[in-house]
């Protein structure tokens, strides 16, 4: 018998700052979306469906970064109205690249530069930030873009009432698995050894370097990385927004604190 819709779990999903690409892979589903709204209750989806509404939820999923007011008081309605959030792709998860620094002096500089005084009608920006700078975050699903098959992973144990897993490993071992020379070793600033892996060392695969936009595995030894690319060879700056570019607020405490001097 078809499980009726009042005993299906009622899911959102959201996008705020960011370039829609989670969204986007999700819809690209394309064999599994039929059953994805089967077998849940899709209450918001914008890219999907035109008849959105605002309701108590389940669970919700969320990509982007929080970027403007609007955006702060849209992700304290969705943790209001929701069971659990779930963050999606590394904006989400970590602001990305457009919270790749988070010197406030720097952004407000950098946001005069751009607007000058305009005075804003809309929607005032403030600076990017993962949505869990403002509210709690009960699951990662990291990724640039999040990948089918961990999302598709995600979703059903959810459904099911059981946490995700994510892999909690770096690159380098999906590097190993595939059989990939090691770039590092080869001169080529890789970021694979800090890096969650679930990507399948796609670039490595094609031989070009790891940028991180996974995000930092858990207990990373960012240090090491950090002066083993110094030994290499390569710039203090360059290392150091490299290490930044995906990460967002993921490495902001051990690029604040970095005092490796300059040479």
């Amino acid at each position: 018998m078809e499980e009726s819709k009042k005993d299906k779990l009622k899911i959102g999903i959201y996008e705020l700052t960011g370039c829609a690409g989670d969204s986007l892979l999700i819809l690209d589903c394309e064999k599994e979306l039929i059953d994805i709204f089967k077998a849940s209750d899709i209450q918001s989806f914008l890219m999907a469906k035109s008849d959105n509404i605002d309701a108590e939820l389940d669970v919700a999923f969320v990509e982007g970064s929080v970027s403007t007011e609007k955006e702060e008081k849209e992700i304290l309605n969705i943790r209001k109205r929701a069971k659990a959030v779930v963050a999606i792709g590394i904006c989400a998860c970590f602001g990305g690249i457009q919270a790749a620094f988070l010197n406030k002096k720097d952004w407000e500089e950098n946001l005069k530069k751009v607007y000058g005084d305009v005075k804003i009608k809309h929607t005032r920006p403030i600076q990017s930030k993962p949505i869990d700078a403002y509210i709690k975050v009960d699951y990662y699903l990291p990724g640039c873009p999040i990948d089918r098959e961990q999302f598709l992973s995600t979703f059903n144990r959810i459904l099911r009432g059981n946490p995700p897993e994510l892999y909690r490993f770096p690159v380098c071992v999906e590097c190993k698995w595939n059989e990939n020379d090691c770039l590092i070793n080869k001169d080529i600033p890789c970021l694979g050894p800090v890096t969650r892996a679930g990507c399948g060392s796609i670039c490595i695969n094609h031989n070009l370097p790891c940028v991180g936009c996974w995000g930092p595995v858990e207990e990373a030894n960012l240090a090491s990385e950090f002066q083993l690319l110094r030994e290499k060879g390569f710039d203090y700056d360059f290392i150091k927004k490299k290490m930044a570019n995906f990460s967002g607020t993921g490495m902001a405490d051990f690029l604040g604190k970095l005092k490796v001097e300059k040479k």
